[in-house]
């Protein structure tokens, strides 16, 4: 891995407009010495991928509370290979039903963050995919 810090993209898609849980998370992982770019409230899948693309980031996190995960989410997915993210990572934080975890995991989610999870959890995780994703 190069010497570069660990770049996240934090994303609410969608309709959801309750933000606080994704401020939490970005600042947790700043404050663990990540870059994070936090995209706002409302975007698109493909805004989310076109960011997540153009400011080179190894993990997109994305924030759904709404419970249209298992919408947005593959969309986000299937916009981040078109546009030839398909390294980047993409793990979620939210309301997410135990029965809709494997799917979404089948379809590349790389970790599900439920609430409860702590930030330490969290950066740990997302380091710990960056680090096995330089070593491949």
């Amino acid at each position: 891995m190069n010497d570069r810090p660990i770049r996240v993209l934090i994303a609410k898609p969608g309709l959801d407009g309750h933000d606080r849980g994704a401020k939490v998370i970005a600042r947790a992982l700043r404050d663990a010495g990540m870059e994070v770019i936090y995209s706002g409230l409302r975007q698109t899948p493909d805004q989310i991928a076109a960011a997540a693309v153009q400011e080179d980031v190894d993990v997109v996190g994305l924030s759904i509370l709404s419970g249209a995960h298992n919408v947005l989410v593959p969309e986000v997915i299937a916009a981040l290979k078109e546009r030839g993210g398909d390294g980047i990572a993409v793990v979620l934080g939210g309301i997410i039903p135990e029965k809709d975890i494997a799917p979404l995991k089948q379809g590349g989610v790389r970790e599900i963050f439920l609430p409860g999870t702590s930030t330490g959890h969290t950066v740990e995780v997302i380091r710990s995919l960056v680090s096995a994703a330089a070593s491949s």
